[in-house]
Formats: structure tokens, sequence, C-alpha cells
């Protein structure tokens, strides 16, 4: 064995609150809201989709509160994978970890051919692969090197994606108010646009039937629990970091759907919105003056999509890890460079993007929406665990015959916000059952979980 490599030993706690906070926001802000809000706001409305963001932002707090209380208790990588295992079932923590591992990898290939493709509309002369391999090798570098400086390119990439939100939301705001010129209104527009076509203009189902992409927009914040095995002093960081990551995306996303909403009729802000120039975040800054808008918005985009391979590759890894430690992969995947990162779990997890980076040359279209699909699936279904796991872990503290007050950080509300949480996750996941383009994305997943249970029963179940 190489002199570098070391094998069985634990992840190094190397994250402050900083980079929790960043990595979380970093999780959760993406292309869903620069280009997936439009979408929103043209199937609901504009006040059906503030309530739709409002409702999906209670729904992500439950569950983080739910992953905060487990994660400072046990604050170990591979996190709601051992959650699960130890209050759920040895079967379901297998399950989990290898769902919560599919949901990031089954993405991470789409993350860089559709960067690569945002490059190409500047360098036509440059090849999409060109641009491909230089993003992957530059997200595996940075997962490899050390955690440290993973965390730190994390937080300098959010960085980018938070401070055009505030821009966004301070002009959007400014020129609401009349304070500065915006196109085609001589007086403030203020938010007489909102209810125009009336409070409802689609009725109230699109609010529930859009759940499933805005659910979709705040996943992601969930890598706090991921990142609390290599975060220093967890029992103080990892509370703090859920409650500023939560209550900044709710303010971020609730306040552009509002900017959008307010300067934009509802019905233009869906229109084509796969391109960057039909961003609704571009249309905005167009109206307002901002020169350049649509290559700022793209290399804003370019930002969020390096961002989220990077944390997708982060947390993929560290689910590998946790299961080559659980003795439920060979001990070769628990191998860690001398800097504390798991290399054979990041490369295996840079192979299983291929499908993803395959998606542009064989029906791009299908094969995203699938992938999209089983992301957002795989994703609420680990949600619903967090909040089973927690409600499990509650209640045997209790029986031990400990308090409330014995807690470092506890739920608030318990049982409502576990059982709240939960079900309006199971919503989410029958609404996607009724929506014809997620069928093959939640079949996929049903056949994944069964071969998930299937393996486990087969090779583990004696050992666990």
């Amino acid at each position: 064995m190489s002199n570098n490599i070391e094998v069985g030993k634990p992840l190094k706690r190397a994250m402050t609150k900083r980079h929790l906070v960043m990595i979380s926001l970093g999780g959760a802000i993406g292309t869903g809201l620069f280009l997936g809000s439009g979408d929103v706001i043209s199937q609901a409305g504009p006040v059906g989709a503030i309530l739709s963001y409002l409702l999906g932002g209670i729904i992500a707090y439950m569950v983080m509160l739910c992953l905060g209380e487990l994660a400072v208790q046990m604050p170990v990588s591979g996190s709601f994978g051992e959650y699960a295992r130890t209050y759920i079932g040895p079967g379901t923590g297998y399950m989990i970890t290898w769902l919560y591992w599919l949901t990031w990898t089954a993405t991470l290939g789409t993350e860089f051919t559709a960067a690569a493709l945002l490059m190409q509309e500047w360098f036509p002369a440059i090849s999409m692969w060109t641009w491909t391999l230089l993003f992957t090798a530059l997200v595996f570098t940075l997962n490899v090197s050390s955690t440290r400086l993973f965390a730190e390119s994390e937080f300098w990439l959010s960085l980018v994606k938070v401070l055009t939100i505030i821009c966004f939301i301070a002009l959007g705001l400014a020129a609401i108010f009349g304070l500065i010129s915006y196109h085609g209104h001589e007086s403030a527009p203020l938010f007489s646009k909102l209810t125009e076509h009336g409070w409802f203009p689609n009725g109230i189902y699109p609010i529930f039937a859009t759940m499933l992409i805005v659910n979709f927009a705040f996943s992601g914040t969930e890598l706090i629990g991921v990142a609390a095995g290599e975060a220093e002093d967890p029992a103080k960081t990892v509370p703090k970091a859920i409650n500023a990551a939560i209550w900044r995306l709710l303010i971020f996303f609730v306040g552009t759907i509002v900017v959008i909403c307010a300067l934009l009729p509802y019905e233009m802000a869906g229109l084509n919105a796969e391109g960057v120039s039909n961003s609704p975040f571009v249309t905005v800054f167009n109206y307002i003056g901002i020169p350049y808008a649509e290559d700022i918005i793209r290399f804003v985009i370019i930002t969020a999509l390096l961002s989220a391979a990077n944390s997708g590759l982060f947390a993929a890894s560290r689910m590998m890890w946790s299961l080559s430690a659980q003795n439920q992969l060979p001990k070769v995947f628990a191998k860690l460079t001398r800097s504390g990162t798991p290399i054979i779990a990041i490369i295996v997890t840079m192979f299983g993007a291929i499908p993803g980076l395959l998606s542009e040359q064989f029906a791009p279209e299908t094969i995203f929406k699938n992938l999209l699909g089983v992301a957002a699936f795989t994703m609420v279904v680990v949600w619903i665990s967090i909040c089973v796991s927690q409600f499990n872990f509650r209640r045997q503290w209790i029986k031990s015959g400990k308090t409330v007050k014995d807690l470092k950080f506890a739920a608030p509300l318990f049982p409502l916000t576990p059982i709240l949480g939960g079900v309006f996750c199971v919503i989410t996941c029958i609404s996607m059952v009724a929506d014809p383009s997620m069928q093959v994305g939640f079949v996929c997943c049903v056949l994944f979980m069964i071969a998930c249970y299937a393996s486990y029963n087969m090779f583990y179940k004696d050992k666990s």
C-alpha cells in the first residue's frame, strides 16, 4: 500500500460554520431557481408561485430541523444513511445511502454537459467535450485535494450565486418602488401585476402540481448533514448553519419570485425557459438597463452548475465511504489520501456520471428529464427517511429516561415537525407519479430501491 493512502481512518474535521452555510446554499441555489422559477410562475400564477415557494421552504425547514437534531447527536459521514440504519432498519439504511449516491451521481454528468454547452455559446470553436473534460478535471481536483480546499472552493462558488440574487432582489425592489427607471413604466409598477389576472388565474391545483419543482429547488440543503461528519465542533456549527441556511434560502427564493412576478407578466415567465436568454433574471436585468445581462447570468449559471457538481461529487463519495466503513462495500472504498479524502469513492462516483455525460449525444431531452425525475424522487425519499429517523430517535431517547433538555439541539414542536415534514414529502411523491414526464424516473427509482433491499438481504444481512 502506498505511503500516502490510509484505510479505516475517520474523515478530517476541517469545515467551519461559514463553509457549512455556503455548501447548503450552494446545493440549493442552482438552475432550478435561475431557469426553472419561470415555469412555476407561469403554471401557478404570481400569488400561487409565492405560496408554492413558501410551502416548499416550510417543508425544507421541517426536514432540516429533524436533520439538525440527528446530525448534532451523531455527526457522521454518511449522515441520513447511518440514521436510517440505526433508527429504521439496517436494510433501509443501506438503501437510503445508495439512493442518495444515485441522486447526485445521476445529475453529475448533466451538470458538466450543461456547463459545457453554455461555454460553447461564448467559444463556438472549442468543442463541447473539451469543456466537459476541463470541468470534470477541475471538480475532481477540488474534491481529491483536501476537504478544506473543497469547502473553500464551494464557499466562493456559492458566493457568486448569493451576491447575484442579492443584487437582483435589491435592483428589482428599487424598480418596483420607482427608485430606478424600468422599461415600459413611467411610474412605479409596485405590486399591481401580482393580482391583475386574479389571485389564482389557473386555480389552486397548480400550487401543488409545481411542488416537485419547488421541493427540488430546495434540495441540497441537506448537504449540511453529510458535511457534519467533517465539521469542526458540529454541536455548535450544525444548528447555526441549518438556521442560517434555511432562512436565507427562504428570503432569496421568495424575494426572487416576488420581484419577477411584480415586474414581468406571469405568462412571459415560463416561455421557453431552457435558454439563458429566456431566463426571467435576464429579462428583468435587461429591462432595468443592466449591460451584458445575458452574459452575467450565463456566467452565474455556469458557476451554479459547477457548484452543484462539486457538492454532488463530495456527497456521493462520502456515501460510498460510509458503506465501506460499515463493511457493506469492499474496504478499498474507505481508502483515504493523506489529506483525508476518499480517493477510490471519488473516482468510482465520477465514472457513475457517464450516463449524464452522454445525454447530449443521445436523446438529450429524454435522458435529462428522466435523470431529473430520478434525482427529484430519490431526494424526496431521503427527506422522508430523515423525518422517520428523527421521530424514532426522539421516541427512543425519551424511552431511555432522558429528556428533551438533555439534547444538544432539539427540533421544536415534536411530533408535529417530523410528521408534517414526512406527510408533505409523501404528497410530493404522489404528485410525481401523476406527472407523465416523471413516471419513468419513478419506476427506475422503485426498481433501484428493490435492488438495494435484495442485494442487502443477499450479501450483508447476516453480517450487520
